[in-house]
C-alpha cells in the first residue's frame, strides 16, 4: 500500500491566512448585514500601474502572432527581465550581482517554500520570532524541525531568535549555531528593519559559522530611511553567504498577476559544490518559467513611467500607515512599524490574546486583522494591521476601532 510524507501531519492546524478566512466566512454568513474591513492579509488594492498594463496588452498582442508568439520560457527567466533586474536592483545599488545570478518565479512565497530544498535534512534552521509562516512550514514538511510542542507552540529542531519590543524587534545572534538564517527585512509581520551596519554584523556572523542567509527582501520597495539597506548585497562578503528573494506582489501589486525572482550568487559553495548550479538543476527540473506576458509586465515595473507611478502606490499605502499608526498611538495603542514596510504591529489592549483581540475587533468593529501569535510564541500579545487597504476604508476602520 502507498504511504504518505509523515511530516505533513505533524503541521499543526491549517496555514495561518487560511484559518483566518475561515473564521471571517463564518462570521460573514452569520452577519450578512456587516460590512467588513479587511486589514489581515497583506493583499494590494490599487490597480496595476498603467506602464505595465500597457506592456502586458502588448505582450497579448504578440502571443496572436506567429513570428512573436513564444512558448516555454527560458529556465532562468528572459533576458530582457534579468538584465532590468540586475542594471536596476543591484548594479544601481553598487553591487556585483550578474544576470545568470537571477532566477525569475512566480514569486517569493513560492521560492521562500521551495529553497530549502537545496539544502540537507540535517541542516538546523534559524527564524525570528515572530516570522512568516512558509518559512518554519516548508522545513516541516522536509522533516528538518523536528517534534512540535503544543504548549509552547515551538519545534524542537527549530532555532528560536525572540524579535520583541525588548529588543526593538531585531533578533540576536543565537547561542545555538544555525546552518540556514532565515532574515524578512523589512519584517513582515512587524514592520521593522535592520540599519547597514546591523546587517553587515549579520554577514559576518554567517560567513564566520558557515551558514546560509536566506535574505527575503519582499518589501525593500517601502524602505523611506536612508541607513536601511534595499538588498543584502550591499553589504561586503554577502554573496558568499546570501540568497536573496524578491517579490514583485508588493512594490508592483501583483499579487494576482506573480512574479518574483531569486539570487544566488556563483560564490556561495558548499566545499566544491555551487548553490547556483544547484537552484539552476532545481528550476529547471521544476518550474517551466512565469508567462512570457508577466515578464513583460515585470520588464515595465523598470521602465521610467512603471517607476513613477509605483512611486505614486507605495506613498499611497505608506499613507495608510501612516494614518493608522498615528491614529491607533492618539488612541493610547502602543504601535511600532509602518515606516520601512506597509505593517503596523500593535500590542493588544488589556492583556488580550491575539486571537481574543482578533475575534474582538471582528464581532464589534467588523475589521478584520492578523493575529500575532500566528506568526509564533513571541507575537502573542500583538497583533498586525495591514496598510494595503484603500484609504477611505483605512480611514473608516480607524474610526471603528477608535470608537471601542
Amino acid at each position: 500500500m502507498f504511504q504518505i510524507n509523515e511530516n505533513y501531519q505533524k503541521l499543526p492546524g491549517s496555514y495561518l491566512f487560511s484559518t483566518i478566512a475561515k473564521k471571517v466566512s463564518a462570521y460573514q454568513a452569520a452577519n450578512p448585514d456587516k460590512s467588513l474591513i479587511r486589514l489581515g492579509i497583506g493583499d494590494v488594492t490599487q490597480p496595476i500601474a498603467p506602464a505595465i498594463i500597457e506592456a502586458m496588452h502588448k505582450a497579448v498582442d504578440e502571443m496572436g502572432h506567429a513570428e512573436t508568439f513564444r512558448g516555454y520560457a527560458p529556465d532562468l527567466g528572459y533576458d530582457f527581465l534579468r538584465k532590468a533586474i540586475v542594471e536596476n536592483d543591484y548594479q544601481a545599488k553598487g553591487c556585483g550581482i550578474s544576470e545568470d545570478e537571477v532566477f525569475v518565479s512566480d514569486g517569493a512565497k513560492s521560492d521562500s517554500a521551495n529553497i530549502q530544498e537545496i539544502f540537507g535534512e540535517k541542516n538546523r534552521i534559524a527564524v525570528c520570532d515572530p516570522v512568516y509562516p512558509v518559512y518554519v512550514d516548508s522545513n516541516v514538511m522536509a522533516g528538518r524541525t523536528g517534534t512540535y510542542d503544543a504548549k509552547t507552540e515551538t519545534w524542537s529542531d527549530v532555532i528560536y531568535m525572540p524579535c520583541t519590543a525588548e529588543n526593538n524587534f531585531v533578533p540576536e545572534f543565537p547561542k545555538e549555531t544555525p546552518d540556514l538564517i532565515y532574515l524578512c527585512l523589512p519584517n513582515n509581520p512587524t514592520g521593522t528593519t535592520l540599519t547597514k551596519d546591523q546587517l553587515q554584523e549579520w554577514v559576518d556572523y554567517a560567513n564566520k559559522a558557515g551558514a546560509v542567509i536566506i535574505y527575503d527582501a519582499a518589501y525593500e520597495a517601502y524602505i523611506s530611511e536612508t541607513d536601511v539597506p534595499h538588498s543584502i548585497y550591499e553589504c561586503e562578503g554577502a554573496k558568499t553567504c546570501a540568497i536573496e528573494l524578491r517579490s514583485f506582489s508588493k512594490n508592483a501589486g501583483f499579487t494576482g498577476v506573480r512574479l518574483g525572482f531569486t539570487v544566488v550568487p556563483k560564490e556561495l559553495t558548499c566545499g566544491d559544490v555551487s548553490l547556483n548550479a544547484m537552484w539552476a538543476r532545481r528550476h529547471g527540473t521544476k518550474f517551466n518559467g512565469a508567462p512570457y506576458i508577466v515578464q513583460r509586465a515585470g520588464e515595465a515595473v523598470y521602465s521610467e513611467a512603471g517607476k513613477a507611478q509605483l512611486k505614486e502606490q507605495v506613498a499611497y499605502y505608506m499613507k495608510n500607515a501612516k494614518t493608522i499608526k498615528e491614529g491607533l498611538k492618539e488612541s493610547g495603542y502602543t504601535v511600532f512599524g509602518g515606516v520601512n514596510a506597509p505593517y503596523i504591529w500593535l500590542k493588544t489592549p488589556n492583556h488580550m490574546s491575539s486571537w481574543d483581540f482578533f475575534d474582538y475587533l471582528l464581532e464589534n468593529a467588523n475589521v478584520v486583522g492578523t493575529p500575532g501569535s500566528g506568526f509564533g510564541p513571541s507575537g502573542e500579545g500583538y497583533f498586525r494591521l495591514t496598510a494595503f487597504g484603500n484609504y477611505e476604508n483605512t480611514v473608516k476602520a480607524l474610526e471603528r476601532i477608535r470608537a471601542l
